[in-house]
């Protein structure tokens, strides 16, 4: 029993150190969640990749996230919905498509993609803790969106996604 204290205390401070946001990580509120984010890490990855990426777009005319007013005016309410399923779509659609014969580009594509994977683990948490529902208007701009992407072939679509990621990163920053 002597151990115990001691234990409970070791316990408590990893459970606290678990909680608190890491260097460089900002709280970003999305409805009711809030969640902790290294939007300066995702930023870096994808400025490191950007050019290239949005260089193998052959329809920069059309637009997956900017379709007219697909992420603007989004509920408070909604928010905590909305982007688990942008960051679900980027993890199940975009990233498995995005692969480039440039292995520093592959890199940094995976490591944005762990990003979105661990966002979208703790931003899941906060949902089934507060259930986030999505409004109407919010299921129709995710619809929309997902209906541009399908709209492409697959990997067309998932690049143009991905060359489009800052558009849904200064979404986040607004929303914040």
């Amino acid at each position: 029993m002597r151990g115990s204290p001691l234990l409970l205390c070791l316990l408590s401070t990893s459970c606290w150190v678990n909680l608190m946001p890491t260097a460089g990580d900002k709280i970003f509120h999305f409805g009711a969640c809030r969640v902790s984010i290294s939007l300066a890490e995702i930023r870096a990855g994808f400025r490191a990749i950007k050019a290239n990426i949005q260089s193998r777009d052959p329809l920069r005319s059309l637009s997956i996230l900017s379709h007219p007013h697909s992420l603007h005016r989004v509920k408070s309410s909604d928010r905590c919905c909305i982007t688990h399923q942008l960051f679900t779509f980027y993890v199940d659609k975009v990233f498995k498509h995005c692969r480039t014969e440039e292995s520093f580009v592959n890199r940094k594509i995976s490591s944005i993609a762990n990003s979105f994977l661990s966002a979208r683990r703790r931003l899941g948490q906060c949902r089934e803790q507060n259930s986030c529902v999505c409004g109407e208007e919010s299921m129709e701009k995710f619809k929309q969106i997902l209906a541009n992407y399908e709209g492409l072939n697959v990997t067309s679509a998932a690049m143009k996604s991905l060359g489009e990621l800052d558009i849904l990163l200064d979404w986040m920053e607004k929303s914040r």
